[in-house]
This record gives structure tokens, C-alpha cells and sequence, in this order.
């Protein structure tokens, strides 16, 4: 094979590539819910067109000599990319979810490029597309710029669908959780990527003695010390969230709610609209478990949580430069106001941890040593979690694909190492859409996680209205009690 039609794996894109078990395949998968039926022939000529002028999705991993390439597939196949499924007359939302946890336990077909597009007929008398693709080939932030680039701002593809700028005042980058995390790291790119060996060193040399990792706690500072603080950091609490998974999922997702009720009570309460969903996803989590029997007391269970590395405009090159951070849901607070505000203060702690940059480089170490190193180090990490979190800003005006108006969309994240559960937030055209994706030995049934996650919003909305007045802002120590008791 020709040099010319190979092209080497970033050593990050590896470490992906080799997380893949029959339990938790590494594949992103994503839904775009149209109330029109869309011709095949569209699909096909949209994906045609749009898609595979990234080059990178006619080739597929290979490793051959030694180590991983990208190769272009000689035989390369659209009809075996994008193809039909229909489902029986009339069918709903349960059909097409159970279609989807069918697929997103379903392996790709190493032999060709690791995606497919799977157009579904019948789908609330409209159609539906399913995408899957391996982590492999970009994280969620670039697929979602790529998947922005296939859209039209209206039905004849006239006019292009915009993709997202990064945010352009203090305003927005508030309610931004990846520009909440990142603005403190700048800079740091570069030592993330050529300091992984260092940490992955470091990291096992600790892991080996922890008596060294509470001396670099106490000097403080620098990366070193984050490493240490990872080392030395417990399991969350054991729910009927962790396990061994099996190879079988569930997904399910909720009805949307909008973006600006959101915003009003995150401006009120003087928190982002991060800090409001993820407590709402807390709540709708602890209700899930009360409801189960399970006596929640003081339980705090860990959510891995992706932070962006790259700018958006940078989003066409692909690949995975994302890091993550471990961020502390308290699920054992009752109360929506007090749990809201101690979610925003483990999220302000993590502003300017080092965190991400730390998983960016460990991935890279990861990927270019040996696999068994992967699968410890992979082991260790995700033992201290429950599940992978996502928030991720979409379009706020309709778009169109293949001529069909987008009514809903929604995307799961595969879940690393035995974690068996995936929540995914993100807001498009004015409303917040939330999915969550289990493994169906540990929660076979999502959907009664996830139907409670607008009223543990309301329940935000009620005690902001029932509050006393006047309004502080940002609300003051006595105010934030007053509103606790209530």
C-alpha cells in the first residue's frame, strides 16, 4: 500500500480506537427527527456532498507496520454507508428509541470507514436519520460543526445553515460551560500534547505509592499537584447506576423545554445555564433512585464531563483534542435551590484546573504506549464515575437536512471502561433537548429517569417564584438561606 494513501493516527485518535468493548463501543451516535418523509436519493447526495468532502470519512484505522494509519478504502461503498430502515406503520418515540439502543450496541464494520447513516421510514408519519460514528474520527464539538456544515437554512438549500462562532461577550460565554472551564487554560494546549509521557510517569509512580501524591497536594500548585489530586480522589457513592455493563442499551430522550425559561432562572439565581440543567439532571437522577427504594442520604455520585481544547472554527481538521474534568453531583440535597448552589460551586472550583489539559495528555500517552497500559490507566479514571456528561450549544433558528425541516436533535456519547451511563444536553432552535443512554442491566428503563427532569425544573422555577423579595443580585448569603427554607 502506498504511503500516499495512508496517513498516521494522532496518538489520541488511538487511544479512542482501542477503548472500543463489546460493552461500551466508542460510538457517537446521533438523531435528527424530520416531520416529512426525505427521499433516499436526498440523503445520499447530501451525504455525497457535504460529507465526504472531509476526506478522512473515506478511510478507515488500520494497523499495519508496526502502528496505526488512516487508509483509504479502495472499495469504498455509499450504499453501504447510507441505507433504509423502516419501521411498522404508526410508530412513535418508543420505537425509534428502541431502534436506537438496538444500533448503539451494534459494532461498524471494521473492514470499511467506521460511520453509517441510517434513514428511518415511518417515524410519527415523517422519517428520521440515525448517525453512527467512531469516536475515532472527531469528538462531539467537531462532528457537530461537520453536521452544521450539512445543513441549509431552508427547504431548496438556498441559503447554508450557519455554524456556531464562538461566543462574543461576557453574556454568553457565561452560560457556556466549555467557555466556563477553558478561558483559564489558555496557553495550555501545547503542554498537553507534548507533556503525556511526563504525566503518564508521573501519574503511575503515584498511583504506586500515594504517600507522594498527598506531599504534592499539600505543595500545591502546577500539574503535578492535579495529578496527585486524581490519584488520591475516592469512588462516588455506590448506586444502582455503577457496575459491571453488559452489552446491551437502553436510550431514551425528553420532551424539550425552552432555552429562555432556562436562562431566566439561571439570571435570577445568579447561575449559569449549566448550573440549572445539571442540577435538574441531579434531581431527576435522585428521584429515580428514591422511587427505586434506594435511601439516597448523602450520596454524591461523579460525572466525567468533556471540555473543549480547540476553537470551533478549527472544528474541519477532526480528530480529538477535548479533556475532561470530574465534576460532583450531589444528589443526596433534597432541596432544588441549596442543590443548584452547591453544583455551581463545584463548578466554579473547577475553573482553572488543570484538569482537562491532564486528560488530553494522558490520552495521548495512552495511545502511544501499550494497550494494556490503556486499560489500567482506563480503569482507573472511570472507576471514580458514574456517568459522562455532555452540554453542548446547537443552532438556535430550524434548519433543514436533505430537505427535511429538523424538528429534533439529539446525540449519545459513549460511556469509557465499565461506566454505564451517558446523559446528553443540547440546546437547538429555543428549546433544550436531553437524552440519556444506560446499560440495560444497571437501568433498563432510562425513560423514567428522564421524564423527571422538567418537573425537577419546575421544581427551580417554583421556589424562584415563592422566594422572598426584593431580588439580590447575585443573591445574597441570607437571601439563598431564605430561599432554602422555604
Amino acid at each position: 500500500m502506498s504511503d500516499k494513501k495512508r496517513e498516521s493516527m494522532s496518538s489520541v485518535d488511538v487511544a479512542w480506537l482501542r477503548m472500543d468493548r463489546p460493552s461500551n463501543l466508542m460510538v457517537i451516535c446521533g438523531v435528527l427527527a424530520m416531520d416529512e418523509r426525505i427521499p433516499m436519493e436526498r440523503l445520499r447526495s447530501t451525504v455525497a456532498s457535504r460529507f465526504l468532502r472531509y476526506p478522512r470519512f473515506r478511510q478507515r484505522p488500520v494497523n499495519a507496520a508496526g502502528g496505526y494509519h488512516w487508509q483509504r478504502d479502495e472499495d469504498f461503498n455509499l450504499a453501504h454507508h447510507v441505507v433504509r430502515i423502516e419501521l411498522a406503520r404508526g410508530a412513535g418515540d418508543a420505537e425509534l428509541e428502541a431502534l436506537v439502543s438496538e444500533l448503539v450496541g451494534t459494532a461498524l464494520d471494521p473492514l470499511h470507514p467506521l460511520w453509517q447513516f441510517h434513514l428511518v421510514g415511518n417515524y410519527k408519519g415523517g422519517s428520521a436519520v440515525i448517525l453512527r460514528i467512531h469516536h475515532c474520527y472527531a469528538d462531539g464539538i467537531a462532528l457537530i460543526q461537520v453536521l452544521l456544515s450539512m445543513t441549509d437554512a431552508d427547504r431548496k438549500a438556498r441559503r447554508a445553515g450557519p455554524v456556531p462562532a464562538p461566543p462574543t461577550n461576557r453574556g454568553e460565554a457565561e452560560d457556556d460551560p466549555l467557555a466556563q472551564l477553558l478561558a483559564p487554560l489558555a496557553g495550555m494546549l501545547k503542554v498537553a500534547s507534548t507533556a503525556g509521557s511526563t504525566l503518564i510517569e508521573k501519574g503511575t509512580e503515584l498511583w504506586r505509592d500515594p504517600s507522594k501524591a498527598i506531599v504534592l497536594v499539600e505543595q500545591g500548585g502546577a500539574l503535578a499537584g492535579e495529578i496527585a489530586k486524581l490519584v488520591l480522589m475516592s469512588e462516588d457513592s455506590a448506586t444502582r447506576f455503577k457496575g459491571q455493563p453488559g452489552v446491551a442499551k437502553r436510550v431514551a430522550w425528553a420532551d424539550p423545554i425552552a432555552l429562555d425559561e432556562v436562562k431566566a432562572i439561571g439570571k435570577v439565581l445568579g447561575c449559569s445555564v449549566n448550573d440549572v440543567l445539571l442540577s435538574s439532571v441531579a434531581g431527576a437522577l435522585r428521584a429515580y433512585l428514591v422511587l427505586r427504594g434506594e435511601d439516597v442520604g448523602d450520596m454524591m455520585i461523579r460525572a466525567l464531563v468533556p471540555v473543549n481544547l480547540r476553537p470551533p472554527e478549527k472544528a474541519y481538521r477532526l480528530g480529538n483534542k477535548f479533556g475532561l474534568v470530574f465534576l460532583d453531583l450531589p444528589i443526596g440535597i433534597e432541596n432544588p435551590v441549596a442543590r443548584l448552589y452547591a453544583i455551581r460551586a463545584n463548578m466554579k472550583e473547577l475553573k482553572g484546573s488543570f484538569q482537562p489539559v491532564i486528560a488530553l495528555g494522558i490520552l495521548a500517552a495512552m495511545g502511544a504506549g501499550p494497550q494494556i497500559l490503556q486499560e489500567q490507566l482506563l480503569a482507573m479514571l472511570a472507576k471514580n464515575a458514574t456517568a459522562v456528561m455532555t452540554n453542548v450549544p446547537g443552532p438556535q433558528q430550524p434548519l433543514y437536512f436533505a430537505g427535511g425541516k429538523i424538528d429534533r436533535l439529539m446525540f449519545w456519547v459513549p460511556q469509557s471502561g465499565n461506566i454505564g451511563m451517558g446523559v446528553s444536553i443540547i440546546t437547538y432552535a429555543g428549546e433544550v433537548q436531553f437524552g440519556l443512554i444506560t446499560d440495560r442491566s444497571l437501568c433498563p428503563d432510562p425513560e423514567h429517569v428522564i421524564e423527571r427532569f422538567a418537573p425537577e425544573f419546575e421544581k427551580l422555577v417554583l421556589a424562584t417564584l415563592m422566594a422572598p423579595w426584593p431580588w439580590q443580585e447575585p443573591p445574597t448569603a441570607a437571601w439563598i438561606e431564605q430561599a432554602v427554607l422555604a
